[in-house]
This record gives structure tokens, C-alpha cells and sequence, in this order.
């Protein structure tokens, strides 16, 4: 339940809940904790939860779907059928279809060339670029990227040039 594909090499309360409703017993929980801390994958793969310094200043919230959205870019992949990157896009009020307004993005040099302003200029779609350190800004997408790397570091740990499979 915390090792296999589905289970995503889960923290401690994840793992133990859904182990808990298949077999519950008396004492299980140091059990799934001590099993999870000495997980080598883990120990190998698992990024630090430590917050930046400085105060947040939280981006406003928006009013519908697809309305404000960010996008990154994870890199440094290694080849999977001649592909090394993955472009993660995050829509800050839901997961659902429409057209956005603003988009929210770090200053990667694909965000500020001429072809996406141009793309963004003709939509109508307001460009936001985000500072270093500034989680506030692309803080939600950051976090989508550090779960997602941690998810493939973990499951293609074995086999790391198959994770666009």
C-alpha cells in the first residue's frame, strides 16, 4: 500500500489510512510509520517540505474556472522516447475546462519569448510572470511539480527512462 504504483511512496498518514481500512488492528500506526521511514525509495527521492523565508503576499482568489491558471515547466528529465520535460499547467480555482483570463509563470525563457507573448497577446490572456522565491505567485504549481517529481522518482525508480509511459 505505500510501495506500489498506486500507492506513490505516500507519507505516513496517507499510507496508514488506507492500510487501516483494509486490516485495521491495535498498534498499526507505529508500524506503517516505522515501515515508511526506513523506505530506501523515500530516503532517495523525497524533497524537503522546508518553507522559503519571508512573508506571502497571497494572489487574489479567482471567481470561476480557467479564469487564472500558471504553468511551469519540470526539466531535466532523463530521455523517455526522446522527450526530457513535462509542462505542468495548474487552473487555481479547479480542475475544470474553459479559457483563461491571466496566466501566472516563472521567467523560464520559454514563458517570455516572442512566440508565447504573441500567443498570449492574440487570447487576450494576461502574462504574469512570477519573481524568484516568491511562492505566493506559482507557489500552487510549484507544489503540483514537487509531487509530481516525487511520484516519478519513486515509481520509475527502477526503470527512470520509462516515465513517459
Amino acid at each position: 500500500m505505500h510501495s506500489t504504483p498506486i500507492g506513490g511512496h505516500s507519507g505516513i498518514n496517507t499510507t496508514y489510512h488506507r492500510v487501516k481500512k483494509l486490516f485495521p488492528r491495535k498498534g498499526m500506526k507505529s508500524h506503517v510509520e516505522s515501515f515508511v521511514k526506513q523506505c530506501s525509495v523515500c530516503q532517495q527521492a523525497k524533497h524537503s517540505l522546508a518553507h522559503p523565508a519571508g512573508l506571502l503576499r497571497p494572489l487574489p482568489i479567482p471567481l470561476a474556472t480557467w479564469q487564472d491558471i500558471s504553468m511551469d515547466f519540470i526539466e531535466g528529465l532523463p530521455k523517455s522516447d526522446g522527450f526530457n520535460a513535462i509542462l505542468v499547467v495548474v487552473d487555481r480555482f479547479t480542475k475544470l475546462h474553459g479559457r483563461p483570463k491571466s496566466i501566472v509563470s516563472d521567467r523560464d525563457p520559454v514563458f517570455v519569448s516572442h512566440f508565447w507573448q504573441e500567443l498570449f497577446h492574440l487570447y487576450d490572456v494576461k502574462l504574469n510572470l512570477s519573481t524568484a522565491y516568491h511562492p505566493q505567485t506559482d507557489g500552487q504549481t510549484k507544489r503540483v511539480n514537487q509531487s509530481l517529481e516525487m511520484y516519478l522518482r519513486c515509481s520509475m525508480h527502477d526503470s527512470p527512462h520509462q516515465w513517459k509511459k
